[in-house]
């Protein structure tokens, strides 16, 4: 009743909208939402600052706008920008041969130097990209000729062509773009080589993005790919249904524009079609092992919560079935990651076991339990705007509290949490893996860093040992070694319980019946958008 009635109340608010000229600029942006040479799909945040060097901006978008030397698919690492390349024996110096005749969207000319200009303004700003590994190891960039570049790296690194072909930070922007001869103070400009040039931006609005005419691959069937900016849930749902957009797929951070059953009803009109990827990621609960002043810093209690949370459920009712339940942090189709780890199913005995174990006494009148007169209260932050992760949190609370553990809920924007995560401010938090691609490497290395999970890692028992680990594994030059130094890592977290899986989570992407050519890539950051047409 509650969903008929926000429903309802989404359907008269558009409608008195739509009677103003306030809806104009929305209007303008979705008047061809049904033409055959243009997508419109609906995104729940801005696409933000399109710097390709920085973090704020939406890979989803940057991807149609910036291209990487090289690109990561299903059979491996393939030439992109650069059509051959070279390591020299030691494992220290890349030689890549560049793709000639390709131009910037402004027309500058893509080239060593313009390569070279990129990636040094990147490694300006090392700080910032310390979470990539590949950003500690780059001695220089040099420019061999004119269409000929070497990266000169301090030791072997073994991820270094699947970080170079990341949606950032390692793409290129016009160097007219530059500002102060970099790019870490801000960009004048948003021009790359990509099949998208970003035409119109109007903030929380709408983004307009045309499709480049001398793209060095061939211009795109679709002429225009607009990002409308809406809330989540009713108000997309019903955009969609009227035709204002024609396109919603689960966005780089994580939130959901429409819920399962809102996409089986599109799809059961006989108008739209749902297309899901393989398994790309892990969605997870991470735990704060660093923060000596909450229960979370105990193993116990991280492992009590584990043992509480019915995935089986979450994934068949909040999901109903589209995410596989997950009771590791990489599912067994990420390389490496087929190890032998210890099993912890849904046992709630077992977690209240735990519990009591480590000294937290049940409190029959409160029903939290308590430990040198500390209450068992955890606070569990979640994306507010997703909607999943909102009813997921709800589910966790009610779960827990049978178990005598308090959860308290808090709601925020993705960069909030982002930063919360950084800072070490919380105790428990949603996130998840960075996907097919990246994985296990890239997740791992952020293991270490302060912008991402080092506040996770830090507290447990043996974080030198694991740091000392992750070093060895991005330096090693045989695979047996890789295997069994990622075996040790894999189990060293998994046994500490920092990660808490809940389901294993694909890229869903609901549209047009007509609409053709829908793939995916080896990433869950962005669409193959150049590569769709519509039916004729």
């Amino acid at each position: 009743m509650k969903k008929r009635k926000s429903f309802t109340l989404a359907v008269l608010t558009c409608a008195a909208l739509l009677a103003t000229s306030a809806c104009s600029d929305n209007e303008k942006a979705s008047t061809s939402a049904t033409n055959k040479n243009e997508i419109t799909y609906a995104t729940s945040k801005d696409i933000n600052d399109m710097n390709p060097h920085l973090y704020p901006g939406a890979m989803s978008a940057q991807g149609m706008v910036y291209e990487s030397l090289v690109e990561n698919t299903e059979e491996g690492i393939k030439p992109l920008l650069a059509e051959s390349w070279e390591v020299s024996k030691d494992g220290k110096t890349y030689t890549f041969k560049l793709r000639e005749g390709v131009k910037f969207h402004d027309g500058a000319p893509f080239n060593a130097e313009a390569v070279k200009k990129n990636i040094d303004a990147v490694q300006q700003n090392a700080e910032t990209h310390s979470w990539i590994k590949l950003s500690t190891k780059i001695v220089s960039c040099n420019v061999v000729d004119d269409y000929t570049i070497e990266l000169v790296l301090s030791e072997p690194y073994y991820p270094t062509l699947v970080e170079l072909s990341m949606t950032r930070p390692y793409v290129f922007i016009s160097p007219n773009d530059f500002k102060n001869d970099g790019t870490k103070d801000g960009v004048d400009g948003y021009h790359g080589t990509g099949p998208y040039v970003l035409k119109k931006h109007k903030v929380d609005n709408y983004a307009t993005f045309e499709r480049n005419e001398s793209y060095w691959n061939g211009k795109p069937e679709v002429k225009t790919i607009t990002a409308k900016v809406l809330p989540q849930g009713d108000t997309t749902f019903l955009a969609l249904q009227k035709g204002e957009v024609n396109f919603v797929f689960t966005d780089d951070r994580g939130a959901d524009s429409i819920d399962v059953k809102a996409m089986q009803q599109l799809v059961d009109s006989g108008d739209y079609q749902l297309v899901r990827s393989q398994q790309m990621n892990t969605k997870m609960v991470v735990a704060n092992s660093s923060k000596s002043t909450s229960p979370v810093s105990e193993t116990a209690v991280r492992e009590a919560i584990w043992y509480a949370i019915d995935r089986k459920t979450i994934s068949e009712t909040i999901f109903e079935g589209t995410e596989t339940p997950a009771n590791t942090l990489f599912s067994k189709n990420v390389n490496y990651a087929d190890v032998d780890l210890k099993k912890r199913g849904y046992d709630v005995k077992k977690a209240k076991a735990l519990l009591s174990e480590a000294g937290w006494k049940e409190d029959k009148q409160t029903g939290i339990r308590t430990k040198d007169n500390q209450l068992l209260s955890m606070t569990l932050y979640y994306d507010s705007n997703s909607a999943s992760q909102k009813t997921q949190a709800e589910f966790i609370q009610n779960a827990l509290k049978e178990i005598g553990v308090e959860i308290k809920l808090t709601g925020e924007e993705s960069t909030s949490i982002a930063n919360r995560r950084a800072a070490g401010d919380y105790d428990l938090l949603f996130n998840q893996t960075w996907g097919l691609a990246y994985d296990p490497q890239s997740t791992i290395a952020a293991f270490t860093s302060d912008a991402s999970y080092l506040h996770t890692t830090k507290g447990i028992a043996h974080a030198d040992e694991l740091y000392k680990k992750i070093e060895q594994v991005m330096t090693s030059t045989t695979e047996d070694e890789r295997k069994k130094l990622y075996a040790d890592i894999l189990t060293i977290v998994h046994d500490e319980a920092v990660f808490i899986p809940i389901t294993n989570g694909n890229v869903t992407v609901v549209a047009p019946e007509n609409l053709k050519g829908i793939s995916f890539k080896q990433t869950q950051y962005e669409l193959p958008f150049e590569q769709m047409k519509f039916e004729k």
